[in-house]
């Protein structure tokens, strides 16, 4: 199940002095390398137990320098960063031999940006968030079907309006890591960290 990781290198050179810009450049070369989702990202929160949790959401935009994701803010994630803002966040791009790691803190985006994103949502969408409690226990299949089709019905030719519990979160990074696999597991492995004066770029022994 090993890989021989020979596709590409990350210099200091090409690392650049600027994190989001590398980013940004290495989620445009995921997208022309036909990544599946290549916007897809792990989400780590932590509960106020001190339990770590991990899902997959999907970056809807790097706004502000910012990464943005939507959810329903009752969810286990959302009750999560309620109690502890710091996340983590992380992408993975098998056929570019990638990965990166992102550490920050979350908060929710005005009301306004989120009825914004929720208006040009597909109209599944927009039914699945009012049908959808998300995290909490439904008795089975056919509960949610029969509610989700009693909205489309109660919905017909109207506008749907935006759940008060669901909304967007922006996270503002504090650290970003940047990972190129390589031959031998001498992997290229270079990290930014925000100081108040910039950007400090480190490289990290694999």
């Amino acid at each position: 199940m090993r890989k021989l990781y020979t596709r590409s290198v990350l210099s200091e050179e090409t690392a650049g002095s600027d994190p989001l810009k590398l980013f940004s450049l290495w989620f445009s070369e995921a997208k022309e390398e036909g990544e599946a989702e290549p916007n897809a990202m792990s989400l780590a929160t932590v509960d106020k137990t001190g339990q770590p949790s991990v899902r997959i959401v999907l970056l809807k935009g790097l706004i502000r320098d910012e990464f943005q994701f939507f959810t329903n803010y009752d969810s286990d994630k959302g009750r999560d960063i309620a109690e502890n803002h710091l996340v983590a966040l992380n992408f993975f791009w098998p056929k570019l031999e990638r990965q990166i790691r992102i550490e920050g803190k979350a908060n929710r985006i005005s009301k306004e940006e989120s009825e914004t994103y929720f208006a040009v949502r597909p109209r599944e969408s927009q039914i699945g968030a009012h049908t959808s409690n998300q995290s909490s226990v439904v008795p089975s299949r056919e509960f949610l079907e029969e509610k989700f089709a009693k909205l489309i019905k109660e919905w017909d030719g109207k506008e749907i309006p935006k759940p008060e519990n669901w909304g967007g979160y922006s996270v503002s990074p504090s650290k970003i890591e940047f990972w190129q696999g390589r031959v031998g597991r001498l992997h290229d492995r270079i990290s930014f960290e925000r100081l108040e004066t910039g950007w400090k770029r480190s490289r990290l022994s694999p």
